[in-house]
């Protein structure tokens, strides 16, 4: 039980970081883009939205699916807001801001769940660790 637990503790802090690095690509790449021409050139590289969530979604499905809780409606639903919210930010036209701010957006929902989901997995193993009274 325990590298079961270990794969799913690295499958969300995965996911975590990927959208972390989301969120800073949204929001740090603007403001150093107008003091390094390499930022400004990756802040409007189209290819980056497309690719966080070609990395996120993968990992987002597989880490509910392995810890059992995409049977919970809630956090499903919020995973799929999250990803939603990031493939309108990778391929829907529009200004920069808006793509930022949806982006964003999903990548905060999809870290979010995967917070929920590494806390239900962590308290889960703790019940199976304590001694039946």
């Amino acid at each position: 039980m325990a590298r079961h637990n270990h794969l799913q503790r690295g499958l969300d802090g995965a996911a975590i970081g990927l959208s972390g690095l989301c969120l800073v690509h949204c929001l740090a790449l603007p403001a150093m883009a107008a003091l390094l021409p390499l930022a400004a050139n990756l802040s409007h590289a189209e290819w980056l939205h497309p690719l966080f969530l070609a990395m996120a979604a993968p990992v987002s499905v597989f880490a509910l699916a392995r810890s059992g809780n995409w049977r919970r409606p809630g956090m499903v639903a919020l995973a799929v807001a999250g990803l939603s919210l990031m493939a309108a930010g990778a391929f829907v036209p529009m200004n920069d801001w808006a793509e930022a701010a949806l982006t964003s957006l999903g990548g905060l929902a999809l870290a979010g769940v995967h917070l929920l989901n590494a806390r239900i997995c962590s308290c889960a193993e703790q019940v199976e660790l304590e001694p039946a009274a």
